[in-house]
């Protein structure tokens, strides 16, 4: 299998790097500096035993990939930018084509579904930072992250267990898994936390604003009749296997503030208030949350700069 790497920052740039050191064919997916400093330098890996530069072969857009009936596409992109790529990929990708999401979220996958039918989904547990143009941080020592994989909605097959072995090879941990997007919204969980780091000040409400989040959350989930993993399933999973180096204290909602992207909090707190509002759930504090980052976004404020005690006596 060859692949092609759709956004490659900090998860995208990771594996792709790394399924690039093992011998895998690899194409990345970038933009402007980003993209520039790949072409010209090549791909820096900050790892935590030492600093790579890799001769990955980069691309503007799916135009400029020489698409085989072995590719595979690894959707990397935010949420917010799942739409454009995918109508990159529907223009020059074959319609066979696999097309996975190594992306937070849950809303990424249906979305694919609806142009590709070998729609694929992988919960991504893999501390990076991307802030600067060429350059990715591996901040994952032991393994560089745990990244299972599935059929969606449902299911494994051999492509799936195929691309678990590419990834094992790479040096992650990787298991086909027929029950992933339980996985996935479990993670979607822990991702509530993203938004709290990227819009309130360090400080100790930090605690109460999660734990009102989460049981909205579960509430909303509960009411939708959606299947998740347990949180000792999740611990149990990760337990010995990733060990950071406290480089990656910033969320990737804070990092996509910080550099002025635009941000996937819609996917990550608004899938909670979506669900919420389908299933007559309330869910002031995801809500709050939601709105705390567009604002910061919109208005190019510093990150993580809203007192948490102002916050909570709004809510």
């Amino acid at each position: 299998m060859n692949y092609v790497i759709f956004g490659a920052g900090a998860v995208g740039g990771v594996v792709g790097g790394l399924l690039h050191r093992a011998g895998v064919e690899v194409t990345l997916v970038a933009r402007g500096e980003h993209l520039r400093a790949i072409q010209e330098t090549g791909l820096t890996l900050d790892t935590p035993g030492g600093v790579l530069t890799l001769d990955v072969p980069a691309a503007e857009d799916a135009s400029q990939v020489a698409w085989t009936e072995d590719t595979v596409a690894l959707l990397s992109v935010k949420g917010q930018q799942t739409e454009a790529a995918l109508e990159g990929l529907a223009a020059y990708a074959p319609p066979e084509t696999p097309i996975v999401s190594l992306q937070n979220g849950v809303a990424n996958e249906p979305r694919i579904l609806r142009r590709f039918a070998r729609t694929y989904a992988i919960h991504v547990i893999l501390p990076a930072t991307f802030l600067t143009p060429g350059t990715v941080v591996q901040d994952s020592g032991d393994k560089p992250g745990i990244l299972d994989i599935g059929r969606y909605p449902s299911g494994v097959d051999e492509t799936s267990s195929a691309i678990a072995n590419d990834l094992v090879k790479a040096g992650f941990l990787s298991e086909p898994r027929a029950d992933i997007m339980a996985w996935k919204y479990r993670k979607l969980l822990n991702n509530l936390g993203n938004g709290i780091n990227a819009a309130i000040a360090p400080g100790p409400s930090d605690e109460e604003i999660y734990a009102r989040c989460l049981v909205e959350a579960e509430a909303a989930l509960a009411a939708a009749g959606i299947s998740v993993v347990t949180a000792e399933e999740d611990r149990a999973r990760r337990v010995g296997h990733i060990t950071g180096r406290g480089r990656a204290n910033n969320s990737s909602t804070w990092q996509s503030l910080s550099r002025g992207t635009g941000v996937e909090i819609d996917y990550l707190s608004g899938e909670i208030v979506l669900l919420g509002r389908l299933h007559g759930v309330p869910t002031p504090a995801n809500e709050a949350i939601q709105r705390a980052v567009h604002d910061i976004a919109r208005t190019g404020a510093e990150p993580g700069s809203i007192d948490g005690a102002d916050f909570l006596a709004g809510i």
